[in-house]
This record gives structure tokens, C-alpha cells and sequence, in this order.
């Protein structure tokens, strides 16, 4: 399977648009190439882009700061994370197998409707002694 292009469409007002088409001539790219580059580092960064005009940028870069932003997780945290979705999984198996077996016994219910006794059938003729327990 070959890699397609896709189209993407939307509007943005006149300001902004003329702001863009500045950005392009000022590059010397097409206004296309400027949304490409910008789709292209949303995607590397996995949606974490931010537009910094350069004057930032240059002392976010002298102060440490970088973006985008990485903290550290304890391993323990991500531990109780994996165990928490392995036992969600395993409960959801169960659920699952529970309701099979719900199933189960309302078809079995169902189909035998033949072997059904009432109570008032196991009582006796009137004229049979009747016993009581106790």
C-alpha cells in the first residue's frame, strides 16, 4: 500500500490569513508548504506544538526550557499503571464469560418449559391423607 496525500480544508479570517501569506513570502515558500511544515512537526511531536514568536524561542532556549515539556514518572507509577490494565482486562474477561453463562441458562430456561412442575400439581387428591412435617 502506497503512502496518499489527503487534502485538508478549513477557513481562517482575513487577518490571519494575510499574516500567513506574509510568513510564506518571508520564508520564499508557498503558503501549502508553510501548513505542511506545520503538520509535519505536529505529527513528529505528537501534537504538542506551540507557535513562539523567535524572540522567545531564543531565551526559552538560554533559560533551560525546552518544549515540548518532558517530566519524569516514577517506574512504580507506570508498574501500577500496566497491573491496573491487566486487571481491567482480566475483569473484563470475566464479564464477558459471566455473560455467557447468563445466556447459557436463560436458553436452557427457555427450552424447557415441558419439565416445569407446579406446586399445586404435587399436592394430592382431596381424599389422599395429607401429611405435615414438624
Amino acid at each position: 500500500m502506497g503512502n496518499k496525500n489527503k487534502t485538508i480544508s478549513f477557513r481562517v479570517n482575513e487577518d490571519a490569513f494575510e499574516t500567513l501569506r506574509d510568513i510564506a513570502e518571508e520564508r520564499d515558500i508557498s503558503l501549502s508548504a508553510v501548513f505542511r511544515d506545520y503538520v509535519d512537526t505536529l505529527v513528529a511531536h505528537d501534537g504538542q506544538v506551540r507557535v513562539v514568536p523567535e524572540g522567545e524561542l531564543e531565551s526559552m532556549g538560554e533559560s533551560g526550557e525546552t518544549f515540548p515539556p518532558k517530566i519524569e514518572v516514577p517506574k512504580s507509577f507506570v508498574r501500577e499503571h500496566e497491573r491496573l490494565e491487566l486487571e481491567a482486562d482480566h475483569l473484563r474477561e470475566q464479564l464477558e464469560e459471566h455473560k455467557r453463562y447468563v445466556n447459557y441458562l436463560r436458553e436452557q430456561l427457555e427450552g424447557d418449559d415441558e419439565d416445569v412442575i407446579q406446586l399445586e400439581d404435587l399436592d394430592g387428591e382431596p381424599d389422599e391423607p395429607s401429611f405435615r412435617l414438624g
